[in-house]
């Protein structure tokens, strides 16, 4: 493992984490997105202006991470405008916002990969036609330099060997289950795959299912799934899933039939999972969990790495970004519950608590 990953820190609840990551299981460089380089050597002196582009916008999640860019963005005095743009699930006008901000001679533009490889044509006329172009989140299969500027993305084979080797550690021995999203979806794909690894590690935990349980990322739909599971299958010891939406809707399939909620480990954590969570702490009937989240950070990090290759400065941070430990049961680090926001807050934003709740009072 090169010297990137060495100096990644992990916050609070890193002990356990640490033993659990190691040192050797991956073969690219990753970062924990609380552990962010300083813009300041990026940001050149040539006036610019800033686009972000969602494909689908209007959630909280979506809300933050441009709070985010812009309080990035204040850090840069030569950055003149941060603009906005919602698609509404709209690939033409996803392309059609681009086209739009290229043309009036915006100096950067970052977007949210919500059509994955689809939009790559939009995204290499930007870059020709001279604009920075930083789509972020999805790993893109085109080229850097080539069809976009730069495409920082979340890791989700290196946070499904986290969720495996913390649930060996966490049980030592038990059957588990891995929740994903659509049929077929890429990302969940990629983390089980990420998840199989880390459990090989554990011979003693045994995978019910060697395919993702399909949950459509719907809180409804999983829980009916996970109410299936649970009558197919006499013993559950450990549930991971790539949507806190989805791992809270296995708690309460459990919680409606009964039986005790087992240790679940999931990414993209919300605060009414969060506060649903403490209340358990507070009656003394809380499960194992671990939550990795602070997503919203993201667009940081693309913003950084369009200065750096706007400004012809090589990008100090890699392109692998992982979700951070929010909250470990097992090292005694509890999730953070605010009940005056709104259920779908990611309270681990890079935000300052006083601008996340100014954000929401909004």
């Amino acid at each position: 493992m090169t010297s990137i990953y060495k100096r990644t820190a992990f916050g609070a609840g890193s002990i356990l984490l640490a033993s659990v990551v190691g040192t050797a299981a991956f073969a690219d460089d990753f970062v924990f997105v609380n552990n962010q380089g300083d813009i300041t050597p990026l940001c050149g002196t040539e006036p610019i202006r800033v686009a972000l582009i969602d494909g689908y916008g209007g959630n909280a999640w979506r809300t933050t991470a441009l709070a985010e860019l812009r309080d990035e963005a204040s850090k840069c005095a030569n950055i003149t405008e941060v603009t906005y743009a919602d698609a509404g699930g709209d690939i033409a006008a996803y392309n059609a916002a681009i086209n739009g901000f290229v043309a009036q001679g915006y100096e950067m533009i970052i977007t949210f990969t919500d059509f994955g490889d689809a939009a790559i044509p939009a995204y290499r006329a930007a870059h020709m036609a001279g604009t920075t172009m930083v789509p972020y989140f999805s790993d893109l299969s085109g080229t850097v330099g080539v069809d976009y500027d730069a495409n920082p993305y979340e890791d989700a084979y290196q946070a499904g060997t986290i969720f495996g080797r913390w649930v060996g550690q966490a049980i030592g021995s038990g059957n588990t289950l891995f929740l994903g999203g659509l049929a077929g979806s890429a990302s969940s794909v990629t983390f089980l795959e990420g998840y199989k690894n880390g459990l090989s590690e554990y011979p003693d935990v045994h995978l019910l299912d060697d395919n993702f349980i399909v949950t459509n990322w719907n809180p409804a739909d999983a829980q009916r799934a996970v109410a299936g599971l649970i009558a197919t299958y006499p013993q559950i010891d450990a549930i991971a899933t790539d949507y806190g939406v989805t791992s809270l809707a296995a708690v309460r399939a459990f919680e409606a039939a009964g039986l005790p909620v087992p240790a679940m480990a999931f990414i993209a954590t919300n605060n009414e999972y969060s506060c649903h969570y403490m209340d358990a702490v507070a009656a003394g009937n809380a499960w194992p969990q671990l939550a990795l989240s602070g997503t919203t950070a993201d667009v940081r990090f693309a913003l950084r790495a369009g200065l750096a290759a706007r400004n012809g400065m090589e990008n100090p941070e890699p392109r692998a970004l992982v979700a951070f430990p929010f909250a470990n049961s097992v090292e005694g680090l509890n999730p953070r519950c605010d009940p005056s926001m709104p259920p779908d807050a990611d309270l681990a934003s890079s935000l300052p608590i006083d601008q996340l709740r100014a954000l929401f009072a909004q």
